[in-house]
């Protein structure tokens, strides 16, 4: 797996991807846009794509403003292998590194995405719809954070 940040010339694929989910689908595929997507890119975050021999297999966006994940979406094929744990992690160390003391992000309740968040540590809080859950994930104290070997 390789993991980059996210170029507009990725954006058909992203697209592609975001369409291709299971749970957690857009009632109207129209709602997100391409001049989203581009935003999201450095003006009001950043994004990243995991590729597999080449080929984009998912991707992440971080949304500077409100301290959160935008998105993150995996194609069906390929979950379970990381790629998704490794993209929120870009993302919310991101989101980190501006300052943020936390992250917050909403998903479908009672899906996989709503246990995958629970898996890695993020709190889950009240209802925001019918639908989504929101979910906080605080930034460590240092003292807290794993320690690398420095060679």
């Amino acid at each position: 797996m390789k993991f980059r940040t996210a170029t507009e010339s990725d954006i058909p694929v992203i697209m592609q991807i975001r369409l291709a989910v299971k749970e957690n689908m857009l009632s109207n595929p129209a709602v997100i846009t391409v001049q989203m997507c581009v935003d999201y890119l450095e003006k009001l975050g950043r994004g990243w794509v995991c590729e597999i021999d080449g080929r984009i297999v998912g991707f992440s966006y971080a949304a500077k403003e409100d301290s959160s994940i935008w998105a993150l979406f995996v194609l069906p094929e390929f979950e379970g292998r990381g790629a998704g744990k490794a993209l929120l992690d870009l993302a919310t160390a991101y989101l980190f590194s501006l300052g943020n003391e936390k992250v917050k992000l909403g998903t479908q309740a009672n899906t996989r995405a709503d246990a995958f968040y629970l898996a890695q540590g993020w709190q889950r809080g009240a209802m925001l719809n019918d639908v989504e859950v929101a979910y906080i994930l605080n930034r460590k104290p240092i003292a807290q954070m794993p320690k690398r070997a420095c060679r």
